[in-house]
Formats: structure tokens, C-alpha cells, sequence
């Protein structure tokens, strides 16, 4: 692409932002999850991933594209292509972030790469992610953020071949992701992107044959697979890859296997295809 070296210049580029954890979009998703209703006292640890519902993008209604994401430039690079995905995440959770906690996060643009598939021009954009609590000098988490940017779906165009679900879960659990779930995570999160909530737009403009299961929500159904399996775990890390869309109208499953303090994490389709490979450690 002629916009590359453009859209490398991007790389080093720097945003803090900074955030109160509030126990409300806590007790929120919560609800969301389906868990009982519970206090949440100042002190409370976020459980992992959930630092999500924390720097939402407060862009103003006239800083919002066709799509529902804020228009290209700014922090992120302008990247000229029309559909944007989060491909995946990588997390260190060095110390707890607590409800009560003042935060800052420091985002810095870590790479840009341009390539050609399958299915056309990609740019894949990586943000680092650091969140310091209450002013101190170390970060309590870190996070690696993959964003893909593509082309649009050509009429026609063939979908990438499925990759089948492992098959030897010790543990699973089955999600429903109806229109209620993706607005209701959607309004937490604060996330504009129609492919989540407009069927018109996801099917007519984007080309997908439903609405788009957020893919955060998914990584965040492994890790609650995960405590409701194991309640006293402390996760040390994570790490995900989007491996294939879930749409909305069949259900979809969730599963995991623990080895020693590793846990294989996967979510499937209701035709048993791999849509999401994740990995946690456990701290010992």
C-alpha cells in the first residue's frame, strides 16, 4: 500500500488517559454475566479483563465514522481501509487494580505492518497498553493490543477454511449471544462499532451474515469460565487470538483444560469451529 511509510510514522506515538474504577460498570457486568448480585466494596480487585469497562472512548458524536468507530487519525493512524478488527491481546497482571484505585494508562503505538492476503490489503496496528495505580512507578497490568485493519468483503469472496475446535475440555459452558448481551456489553464498554448492534449495517455494508459477538466479550467468557472453575486462581497472564467470527442466533461454547498452571481456553461455533485460542498461567 502507498499509505504505508504514512502510517508507520504513526509508531512511538503516545495518549494517557486517566480513570476512577467506579464500582457501577463493576456490579454492570456483572449482571451482564449472569453472576448473583454482590457488594462491591472499595478495595474490590477487578477480576482480569475487566479493566475494559475503564477509558472509554468519549468521542463526540461528530467524531464518529459511517461505522460507528471515531473517524481515522488522531491517536491511531488513518489507516484507509474499512473494516477493523481486534485480531487478539496479550496481558501481564503484575499487581491487583482495585475498585476505589485512581488509574492511568499510558498507550503507546508499538508497531504498523502492511501486507497482502487472502482476502486483500491488511494493516495491523500494535498498542501497548500500561495502567499504573493510584501514581505508582510500575504498572499494575500491561497489554498488547492487535487491531487488523481490511478491505471490504468482496462479493462473493470465499471465508478463510475453519479450523475444527479441540476436543478434550474438562470444562465448558454454552452462551446465547442475543441482541440483549451484545447491546448490553456494548453500552459498558461504550463501543459505537455498528457491526455489534445495526443488523442492517453489519449485513448490507460490511457483508457478515449476522451481528458481530465482540470479541473482548468472548476473551472475558474464558476468564469467567475459568474463575467459576477454579474461584481462588490467580491468573498471571493471558493471551488471545480471534480466530474466527461469532455471529449472533446460535449459540456458542466456551471451554477450557488446565495443566499444571497452564489453562488452554477456546470458544467454538454452534457447527464446532474455532472462533477464539487463548492460553492463561496461573501464578504458582
Amino acid at each position: 500500500m502507498n499509505a504505508a511509510p504514512d502510517l508507520r510514522a504513526w509508531i512511538g506515538r503516545t495518549e494517557t488517559l486517566r480513570d476512577t474504577i467506579d464500582p457501577t460498570p463493576v456490579a454492570a457486568l456483572a449482571a451482564t454475566l449472569d453472576h448473583p448480585a454482590a457488594p462491591v466494596p472499595p478495595g474490590t480487585p477487578l477480576p482480569p479483563l475487566w479493566h475494559w469497562l475503564y477509558f472509554l472512548p468519549l468521542h463526540r458524536q461528530s467524531e464518529l465514522g459511517p461505522d460507528g468507530h471515531a473517524r481515522r487519525g488522531g491517536f491511531l493512524p488513518p489507516v484507509p481501509l474499512p473494516r477493523r478488527m481486534w485480531a487478539g491481546s496479550q496481558f501481564e497482571f503484575r499487581s491487583p487494580v482495585r475498585v476505589g484505585d485512581g488509574v492511568q494508562r499510558l498507550s503507546t503505538i508499538e508497531d504498523v505492518t502492511s501486507k497482502t492476503g487472502r482476502s486483500g490489503a491488511l494493516v495491523f496496528v500494535k498498542v501497548r497498553h500500561e495502567l499504573r495505580c493510584n501514581g505508582a512507578a510500575q504498572p499494575a497490568l500491561v497489554e498488547w493490543h492487535d487491531i487488523v485493519y481490511r478491505e471490504a468483503k468482496p462479493p462473493g469472496a470465499a471465508e478463510p477454511p475453519p479450523q475444527p475446535a479441540p476436543q478434550r475440555a474438562a470444562w465448558q459452558r454454552e452462551i446465547v449471544p442475543d441482541e440483549v448481551l451484545l447491546f448490553r456489553y456494548s453500552a459498558l464498554t461504550f463501543n459505537g462499532h455498528r457491526i455489534h448492534y445495526d443488523r442492517r449495517y453489519v449485513t448490507e455494508v460490511e457483508g457478515y451474515p449476522g451481528l458481530v459477538v465482540h470479541g473482548p466479550l468472548i476473551a472475558t467468557l474464558l476468564l469467567d469460565l475459568l474463575h467459576r472453575q477454579l474461584p481462588q486462581a490467580d491468573v498471571a497472564a493471558f493471551r488471545f487470538r480471534a480466530v474466527r467470527p461469532t455471529f449472533d442466533g446460535q449459540p456458542f461454547r466456551i471451554d477450557g483444560a488446565r495443566d499444571g498452571l497452564t489453562v488452554r481456553l477456546w470458544a467454538q461455533d454452534h457447527e464446532g469451529w474455532l472462533t477464539m485460542d487463548a492460553v492463561a498461567t496461573l501464578r504458582a
